[in-house]
């Protein structure tokens, strides 16, 4: 579970290549910024509405739209066919999927979305990697810093691995679908097609095809 093809189809992206020879999927994460300056190709191919802020190192590809209120700094990477929001912020260091969603109070940081990825609502992905047609409920936040500045460790089978990374939020597999406010900490690895309920504080690796439950105590009590 430390591969990419353990996480996600690499047919599912254009820059499929940002992978090659990558033993550990994280190690990608060390590749974004020079890999989306060297693809960069600035221009728009879509439609920006009146309201939106593009600055000159942006790609957006044909058939997407850019809300008013949307702030894209770059550089950036965004595809084909895609929903960039009101309100959206892409700070950098991105690249975003074609059919791919990024909405209202959503910010990406140093983060590479699959062809797909849904992220519709107040939502922070910092360096970070989401597979295939996942989809992140409203409120979740990706932790990519240990209040320790400390590189990143993964444990795996009992297995200590240092990413050698500061920052490192969450690598999440294709078709996962994380559940409103949850928040993944540090170093979080979802296998694919895994459902993680709403209001779950994560850590550390999640098998493939799981469901992660939260189970709650409501006493309801006479009011006095």
């Amino acid at each position: 579970m430390l591969k990419p093809e353990d996480y996600f189809d690499l047919s599912k992206t254009k820059f499929a290549d940002i992978f090659d020879g990558v033993e550990y999927v994280w190690d990608a994460l060390k590749r974004l910024p020079e890999y989306v300056q060297s693809h960069l190709k600035p221009g728009v191919e879509g439609k920006v509405m009146p309201g939106a802020y593009v600055q000159d190192s942006v790609s957006i590809g044909k058939g997407t739209v850019v809300e008013p209120g949307a702030v894209l700094k770059g550089p950036a990477i965004i595809g084909e066919n895609c929903e960039i929001r009101k309100g959206a912020y892409v700070r950098g260091n991105v690249i975003v999927g074609d059919g791919a969603v990024v909405g209202n109070s959503c910010e990406l940081k140093v983060a590479f979305l699959f062809d797909g990825a849904n992220v519709p609502h107040f939502a922070y992905v910092g360096d970070s990697i989401l597979g295939w047609k996942t989809h992140l409920g409203a409120g979740v936040k990706i932790s990519n810093v240990k209040l320790i500045r400390e590189p990143i460790v993964v444990t795996v089978n009992g297995v200590k691995y240092n990413t050698e990374l500061i920052k490192f939020g969450a690598i999440i597999g294709d078709r996962c679908d994380i559940g409103c406010n949850s928040v993944l900490n540090p170093g979080t690895m979802i296998g694919p097609n895994t459902v993680m309920y709403t209001n779950v504080m994560w850590r550390g690796v999640c098998p493939p095809n799981c469901v992660v439950k939260l189970r709650q105590t409501i006493e309801v009590v006479p009011r006095r």
